[in-house]
């Protein structure tokens, strides 16, 4: 027969302790997947940390934009001068012209009426330049031209200008000379018929009017620039430049010319 164990309590325990540990390990290795699995989070958080660095970089240049426009608003608004249009004109050629060409194409004061100031309404203005308006309407009967001749940047601001002008215009005719809602043809069929005092439009239109033999400028004494104006970017229409360019085209094509010789006048209103 075998002999029979007494054990000693103490042994029960350590027997427990043991199992306890093992399953304690157990355990522990079981909980190692869930483990890997927390630690992968923090890598979810880091992918979408570009995204927000790129719409803190958008934020950061709408503020940008924001104060330029604010510095403009501020800043107290400069009338143009006849020697801004002289200095536009001379950096335009100075690159592609010889110094004879140049020279032609050099306006000097006397070719400019006196510039507005911030203070006119256009009405006023145009009074102020030509006092003589009732005279010269009265004797102007001819066909495909104008008297007056005002270029700005946009058919909108043709409009506005325009229905500005009613306390100057009287009972002439005005006619609009841009390019949105008007077929070129129209103009050219209008100017060919009847007799109009002022022109109101863009420089493009009037460019290629002059060029197709729709617009005469032989009788225009006065061409206004809408210099001073600015948009809702706070842009003139020489900081526009496809403007620009069709305004200097405009200038080089016949208005210099006619300028230097003393039959028009240049108004920056």
């Amino acid at each position: 027969p075998l002999p029979i164990i007494h054990s000693d309590p103490s042994d029960d325990e350590a027997i427990e302790k043991a199992s306890d540990n093992r399953t304690a390990t157990h355990q522990d290795l079981d909980s190692k997947p869930t483990v890997t699995k927390k630690r992968k989070q923090p890598t979810e958080c880091f992918l979408s940390q570009p995204e927000e660095k790129q719409e803190s970089t958008v934020k950061a240049k709408r503020r940008k934009k924001k104060k330029i426009s604010d510095i403009l608003e501020k800043s107290a608004p400069k009338p143009g001068v006849p020697a801004d249009l002289q200095n536009l004109l001379s950096q335009h050629f100075g690159e592609n012209r010889s110094v004879i060409e140049i020279e032609e194409l050099k306006l000097s004061d006397s070719c400019f009426l006196p510039a507005n100031d911030l203070t006119h309404s256009f009405s006023s203005y145009l009074k102020e330049i030509c006092p003589k308006w009732a005279k010269l309407r009265k004797n102007h009967k001819e066909k495909k031209s104008v008297v007056m001749l005002v270029i700005c940047s946009s058919a909108l601001r043709s409009l506005e200008l325009i229905k500005s002008m009613t306390a100057f215009k009287g009972d002439c005719r005005v006619l609009k000379l841009f390019a949105k809602h008007i077929k070129i043809k129209e103009q050219m069929n209008m100017l060919e018929k009847g007799v109009f005092h002022i022109g109101v439009g863009t420089p493009g239109r009037v460019k290629a009017l002059v060029e197709q033999d729709g617009l005469c400028l032989n009788s225009t004494k006065y061409m206004i620039l809408d210099w001073n104006w600015r948009d809702q970017k706070l842009r003139r229409m020489m900081d526009i430049p496809e403007i620009k360019k069709e305004t200097i085209d405009l200038l080089e094509m016949s208005i210099i010319k006619l300028c230097r010789e003393g039959a028009v006048k240049l108004g920056l209103f």
